[in-house]
């Protein structure tokens, strides 16, 4: 948030995406290793029941850049399914 004030004195606008898994190679390795127990269950408790694609990263950078937009501005932009959310309210909660 700092940034995009910074930044946009200069006429900038300054945004983040935090994906949550997302199927990559690199995703389907981890998620066929030893700890693909704890990504499948992470998968399957959360509330979109499903990892992320590259896709879905690409809509909301699509949306960040064009005039549609514009008036978005120092936001943090979490796409992890609801992980977070399930972490902190939902099955995934620890006792």
């Amino acid at each position: 948030m700092a940034e995009a004030v910074r930044w946009g004195q200069r006429g900038a606008r300054i945004n983040i995406i935090s994906p949550g898994i997302i199927i990559t190679p690199l995703a389907n390795d981890e998620l066929k290793g030893p700890r693909g127990g704890g990504y499948h269950r992470i998968l399957e408790l959360c509330p979109a029941r499903r990892a992320g694609t590259p896709d879905d990263v690409g809509t909301v950078g699509a949306l960040l850049r064009c005039s549609d937009g514009a008036f978005i501005t120092g936001s943090d932009f979490l796409m992890d399914g609801r992980v977070t959310a399930a972490n902190w309210f939902g099955e995934l909660a620890p006792n």
